[in-house]
């Protein structure tokens, strides 16, 4: 199969498992994950993929540079990005002492004033590193502001940090305290 069949696959697989898991007769746990191969089988059967195999989520999985996708045991699940009713639960973490946010010059007042909220997902998107958010906050803006979050001490204060990836974590909300631009 050809990389750009994968990538579909991939988006494919992320629509499933964050927006739409009825549309393809699939229940989510409450932790967010799913059998595998009721996965393969409603992908096989209600989408234009056909004769999608567990190699195939493997290889989605290996080559993903922004893994959004977790696999444990026989379970899969979207690692973030969840724009279903019900809340993903999942363990709060200690978080690094900085992480960041890229978004649009149009939405820095208002962060600047009312914090990072989740809007219509679950939690709001950090990164790790700068770079990571600057790449984020270049699909709202050809020219991104990078914001500078002081986990650690939003922590301390009492706020829920999650990692979703060695390099994505997230939070219920982010006071503008903890956010300089």
């Amino acid at each position: 199969m050809s990389a750009d069949y994968h990538v579909k696959l991939s988006q494919l697989v992320s629509y499933i498992l964050r927006h739409a898991p009825g549309e393809y007769g699939l229940e989510l746990d409450p932790d967010g994950w799913v059998e595998t191969e009721k996965l393969l089988a409603a992908i096989n059967t209600r989408s234009p993929f056909k004769n999608v195999a567990q190699a195939d989520l493997d290889r989605i999985m290996a080559h993903s540079d922004k893994r959004r996708h977790e696999m444990a045991g026989d379970k899969i699940r979207a690692a973030y990005g969840h724009s279903l009713e019900r809340k993903v639960e999942r363990t709060p973490t200690e978080p690094p002492e900085i992480l960041y946010h890229g978004t649009s010059h149009r939405f820095l007042a208002g962060i600047l004033k009312n914090g990072l909220l989740p809007k219509s997902r679950q939690y709001v998107h950090l990164s790790r590193d700068r770079k990571t958010a600057g790449e984020v906050g270049l699909r709202r803006d050809a020219d991104p502001v990078v914001l500078t979050i002081s986990a650690r001490l939003a922590w301390s204060a009492g706020h829920r940090f999650y990692q979703a990836d060695e390099k994505i974590w997230l939070a219920d909300t982010v006071p503008p305290e903890f956010i300089k631009a």
